[in-house]
């Protein structure tokens, strides 16, 4: 540890806030169906997920492998070059917690690497062929797969279950529900905690501390584990709001059917060693299951901001890595004012939250507006056969008055 030295020290100290704000912001993917559909009551919910995303951690080390040594070139990377992609990272991450978007931690972080990396040694330090198989082709097939296997899923479900009893089926669907999302932050853990392992890894390689192709020493594995677990259970209401209420209204059955499907896509990814973005696949899988019950809508205005937010994720991240790199060519006074910078902007993101608070008291409550095409689809399209009378209330989206027109759902 002779090397470790006052920049490596800031560097760690950056990805272990990284790691921190990937938790609050990705809580969502594994506990908003549960908390909004009742399976578990939020507090308990993010805390099952804290303990779980840690017990995660400990599991593998193969998408932390795949950025410490597969993105780039690792020989000719500084850490202000790794301090610079985290800045671009945590920025992006806090922006889209704000406005409530579930953008991907882990396309912020790829983003952040490739922007800074570019801008200190030029475009040829970038491995692109494990950009496109290991992180491109995922974000695109990642939501596709865990939505079509969710719809499915949903169908299923409703089949088998048209005979079963009305509230003991929703008693058992929301045991499953409970197991399932245990299971989504078991692989969360597995996944996103090892990005910021990786960062690490390639942060001590490139200060000297550890010889290049090194496994992450089990200090980075416990303390990413634990800064993404803090992260998690202090809770990302303002997301788990818009995964659980804004982009459809779910029935336990389909919360059960979306959970499962994007478990077993993140489970299969990190054992691949492919950086994949659980958002994606938690999205994709709840926009599944949304369709797949009969008289199910999605709300395709809120999906469609979130389509946009993940297409910005890569260039946006990139940008600001690839500034911040260029600051910190000045030496140690350019690190020390993006370190303000990122402090300072923090900061403001944080105050700026407060005007509107969003906690474990009104994480169910949907400011979302009812659009035109999904009140007609919920208003024509026959409920499946059983369905009690407040659970096809729920899905009737309010009609008492007319949506401004800039504000209506597509």
């Amino acid at each position: 540890m002779e090397n470790f030295s006052l920049i490596l020290a800031i560097v760690v100290v950056t990805a272990l806030a990284f790691d921190f704000t990937n938790g609050f912001h990705d809580t969502a993917n594994a506990m908003a169906t549960t908390i909004s559909t009742g399976a578990l009551k939020p507090k308990v919910a993010v805390a099952m997920s804290a303990a779980l995303n840690l017990v995660g951690a400990f599991l593998s080390v193969e998408v932390a492998n795949t950025i410490s040594k597969g993105l780039v070139d690792e020989t000719g990377i500084r850490p202000e070059v790794i301090f610079a992609a985290l800045v671009g990272a945590i920025l992006w991450n806090l922006l889209t917690w704000l406005v409530g978007l579930p953008s991907s931690s882990s396309h912020a972080l790829m983003g952040g690497l490739i922007g800074a990396t570019i801008a200190s040694a030029g475009v040829g330090a970038v491995h692109g062929d494990a950009l496109v198989t290991k992180v491109l082709i995922p974000a695109i097939a990642a939501p596709l797969v865990a939505g079509i296997a969710a719809l499915l899923a949903t169908r299923l479900t409703y089949s088998l279950g048209k005979k079963a009893d009305g509230e003991s089926a929703k008693k058992g669907y929301r045991a499953g529900q409970i197991a399932s999302a245990g299971l989504v932050s078991l692989a969360h853990g597995t996944n996103d905690a090892q990005k910021t392992m990786g960062i690490i890894t390639l942060a001590l390689v490139a200060g000297g501390t550890l010889a290049p192709d090194s496994d992450p020493p089990m200090w980075v594995i416990l303390s990413a584990g634990l800064a993404i677990a803090l992260g998690t259970y202090l809770g990302g209401w303002r997301i788990i709001r818009t995964m659980g209420k804004g982009l459809t209204d779910l029935q336990p059955q389909q919360g059960f059917a979306a959970q499962t499907s994007a478990a077993t896509v993140i489970l299969a990814s990190s054992h691949l060693g492919f950086s994949l973005s659980t958002t994606h696949s938690v999205s994709g899988a709840v926009m599944g299951a949304g369709l797949g019950r009969k008289g199910g809508v999605v709300r395709w205005s809120t999906a469609t901001r979130m389509f946009v937010a993940w297409g910005l994720t890569l260039p946006a991240a990139a940008l600001v890595g690839a500034i911040a790199e260029y600051v910190t060519g000045f030496g140690a006074w350019g690190t020390a004012v993006v370190a303000v910078f990122l402090v300072a902007s923090s900061a403001a993101i944080w105050k700026i939250s407060r005007r509107e608070v969003i906690d474990h008291t009104n994480v169910n409550e949907s400011d979302e507006p009812a659009g035109v095409v999904t009140t007609a689809m919920a208003a024509v399209t026959p409920p499946p056969a059983g369905m009690a009378t407040e659970e096809l209330t729920a899905t009737i989206p309010a009609q008492s008055s007319e949506p401004e027109p800039s504000k209506a759902t597509v």
